[in-house]
């Protein structure tokens, strides 16, 4: 497994972590709090756990288990992917902390900004990252194997 797949899954699994401790905070608020949690802390919740562990420990697994890229593919850059990680990484961090700062305090103008602008950063990483990978979802000797008849 080499590096940039580390960062991935290691990555994956400080947000599940992340996500759940705030999962923990939010059902004893919710059941021995004042009154139901806000709604920005339920999306921040929710969104370090879908985006930042699960995405992130679906991208790392892809680009582990992939074929190597085609001699003739120009999207796939390791550079790019390290770069789609990073940013990934640091939008997730940052709708996450500005989410939670939003259920808290009353959202100003760039509170609200830095959440939509790190919302679209977390869709431009993705996006990104699975156009990079575009050329690494092919067969590899299946097809060969699928002409002989074999069905699997």
């Amino acid at each position: 497994m080499f590096s940039t797949v580390r960062y991935f899954i290691k990555t994956s699994i400080a947000f599940l972590i992340l996500g759940i401790l705030l999962g923990l905070h939010l059902i004893f608020s919710k059941y021995f709090g004042s009154s139901y949690p806000h709604p920005d802390l339920v999306s921040a919740h929710t969104h370090v756990i879908l985006v930042g562990s699960v995405m992130m420990m679906i991208m790392g697994v892809a680009l582990w288990f992939f074929p190597r890229p085609g001699k003739e593919d120009k999207l796939y850059k390791p550079t790019l992917i390290l770069v789609t990680y990073y940013f990934v990484t640091i939008s997730t961090l940052l709708r996450f902390f500005s989410q939670v700062m939003a259920g808290y305090i009353e959202p100003n103008s760039t509170l609200s900004f830095i959440i939509v602008a790190s919302s679209t950063g977390q869709v431009l990483g993705i996006l990104l990252f699975f156009i990079s990978m575009w050329g690494r979802i092919r067969s590899v000797g299946s097809h060969l194997r699928e002409e002989k008849g074999e069905r699997f």
